[in-house]
């Protein structure tokens, strides 16, 4: 599954679509604690997460993650949004926790 695909599929609220639409999804990350996902999630994964700040961006542009997904309600803050406009990454939001998020990528992963 690309993440045009996740776009496309119409499940999370599209916040910005980065410059690679056309990137492969290889699986979905749950993490909230940014030093973890840092040195553990997957190149190429969804991550699903409810930290919505730079760091946030920073840290999906040094694991190569394909997509952010904020769950649980969670907008970027203010100087997230900003930063946003300045990088590459996808990122969704929803209202889902982050396992029904996760969910939901890994179901069409394997659909």
């Amino acid at each position: 599954m690309t993440v045009n695909d996740l776009i496309n599929a119409d499940i999370f609220k599209t916040i910005k679509v980065g410059t690679s639409p056309e990137r492969e999804i290889t699986k979905p990350f749950n993490c909230d604690l940014l030093s973890i996902a840092m040195s553990k999630a997957p190149s190429d994964c969804a991550w699903i997460t409810v930290m919505g700040n730079v760091n946030t961006l920073a840290v999906a542009t040094l694991a190569d993650v394909a997509c952010i997904i904020l769950a649980e309600g969670v907008l970027l803050d203010e100087a997230g949004a900003a930063k946003l406009e300045s990088t590459d990454i996808t990122v969704f939001s929803t209202d889902m926790p982050v396992f029904e998020a996760s969910l939901a990528v890994n179901n069409l992963l394997n659909a």
